[in-house]
């Protein structure tokens, strides 16, 4: 069911459910991706997540009526997603080590050897269903089942730029250094967020991520 509210004076927010859901995350990109196309002025920003849009716009230009209609419009032509091609991101990862110290735990938890989790981790492509938390933090799934792992009891203070992470059914890459909860199994090269290119963030909602190991670094590996 589709529900539409004002977000404050400025903006809409439209709901199509709370699941972390794959299928509906794609009618999200889907969505996003039939307005930018079908551009409205006086809109100034479209935010997928999971299973949500938020519309900003200007209301010198737009009423709130006129850009809830206009989203209303677009879910119902905009169509599944089922057929939408993505972009495919490549991203390079060396497993375990300084930057992966929880890869060993995450194993062992699963009665798995280190190798067995990088073969699950990067054996398939994975969806930025939304990104947030950090500048550039792509939140990603769905994990194998067989990698399904719980946050961090207690968050760390400090977590590296580029660390590649995973927290229940999900798998991310810390942009900035910053605190975290995630378990840390990796870490890659790329700078996934830098405020002087063009565009900062490397990756976008909707996006299909695939995880290429550089190597293991673990024990037993």
């Amino acid at each position: 069911m589709a529900i539409f509210a004002p977000l404050g004076d400025t903006a809409v927010l439209a709901s199509f459910g709370s699941e972390i859901d794959p299928g509906l995350n794609r009618r999200i990109h889907a969505l996003t991706s039939f307005l930018r196309g079908a551009a409205l002025p006086g809109v100034l920003d479209l935010i997928p997540a999971y299973a949500s849009l938020v519309v900003h716009y200007d209301p010198l230009v737009r009423t709130y009526t006129e850009v809830l209609e206009w989203v209303r419009s677009g879910w119902e032509r905009a169509g599944s997603g089922a057929d939408r091609k993505p972009r495919l991101i490549e991203v390079p990862v060396r497993y375990g080590g300084e930057f992966g110290p929880d890869l060993e735990g995450v194993a062992a938890a699963h009665n798995l050897s280190p190798a067995d989790i990088v073969e699950l981790h990067s054996g398939r492509e994975y969806t930025v269903y939304m990104m947030g938390f950090t500048p550039g933090f792509p939140y990603m799934g769905r994990l194998d089942d067989a990698l399904v792992s719980p946050r961090l009891a207690t968050p760390r203070t400090q977590v590296a730029a580029g660390t590649v992470a995973i927290a229940g059914a999900q798998t991310g890459i810390y942009p900035v250094d910053s605190p975290g909860g995630w378990r840390l199994i990796g870490w890659t090269p790329l700078k996934i967020f830098d405020p002087a290119r063009d565009q900062p963030f490397l990756f976008a909602p909707g996006d299909a991520v695939r995880f290429v190991p550089l190597g293991v670094n673990a024990h037993g590996s």
